[in-house]
């Protein structure tokens, strides 16, 4: 499962990235994180809902699609990943997805933009900023970083994120585990499993699209439903009395989102920095 230490990767390689600086390591940013929340007892990150789906354009192609409420697939090589059973520190290595949202009640120069950073957001408070990640594994020390910078500059649905949006932004990190082939399309369990999607259309087209385990949940979706919007993001536009008639086939997998907010971000890089000044 993705941890504190991996959104604070993110946030510390856009913050260097937009800011020309440089940017901690995995295990530096670990071994400081490890200090301060000794010393300082933070509190824990906080999980809102998702983006609203309509903010999601989808992705076609035939080694592209695209993923979550707030996610563009760029990469579908089956992983070979970690079980689920395996904790956090244990996990060097798994496919990933990075979303960066935007608090929508945060402003520019608001660097708290709320006086509890670990509130959830309702869908009006949240908005998608811009979302990309793969299926292939990734290592999590050079992956989260990359994924990070994709997301929040080359998310073709958005300008770039600039320096002046940091602190108005929440990240969330997903990593996959356990992934299956599923026996048909409802073999799988809401609220549970992600799924991915793939089929031909009567002229051959090819389609695919991927939900993150958490969607179909906070949307209250059914099955039913969460399959024929799926169908919709992949790019189909046919009947909706005809979507079941669909060959889809469908790989379920599982793994657990962890988000956090650039005001806890720059509690701990305010901290790190008084630090290397003692």
């Amino acid at each position: 499962m993705a941890t504190v230490e991996h959104c604070l990767l993110c946030f510390e390689a856009l913050d260097a990235a937009l800011n020309k600086t440089g940017a901690m390591s995995l295990d530096e940013l670990r071994a400081s994180w490890a200090v301060y929340n000794s010393s300082t007892a933070p509190p824990a990150a906080f999980s809102p809902k998702d983006p609203a789906l309509q903010r999601v354009t989808a992705a076609d192609g035939d080694s592209s699609s695209s993923s979550s409420s707030s996610t563009s697939l760029v990469a579908s090589t089956p992983a070979t990943t970690a079980s689920s059973s395996l904790t956090p520190a244990n996990i060097t290595s798994a496919p990933l997805f990075v979303t960066w949202n935007t608090l929508d009640n945060a402003s520019p120069d608001d660097p708290d933009p709320d006086s509890d950073p670990d509130s959830d957001f309702d869908d009006d408070g949240v908005s998608l900023r811009g979302c990309i990640g793969t299926f292939e594994s990734q290592p999590l020390a050079e992956g989260l970083p990359e994924y990070a910078l994709i997301s929040a500059l080359q998310d073709t649905r958005f300008p770039p994120v600039t320096a002046s949006e940091l602190s108005t932004l929440q990240v969330a990190v997903t990593l996959l585990t356990d992934f299956e082939e599923a026996a048909d399309a409802l073999d799988w369990e809401v609220g549970r499993h992600g799924i991915r999607l793939s089929f031909r259309d009567a002229a051959g087209r090819r389609y695919g699209a991927t939900y993150l385990p958490d969607i179909a949940a906070e949307q209250g979706w059914t099955k039913e439903e969460t399959l024929f919007s799926l169908a919709r993001k992949a790019g189909w536009t046919g009947s909706r009395a005809r979507w079941p008639e669909l060959a889809l086939r469908l790989t379920r997998y599982q793994g657990k989102k962890r988000s956090l907010n650039y005001a806890e971000y720059r509690k701990w890089k305010d901290w790190a920095a008084e630090q290397q000044k003692a």
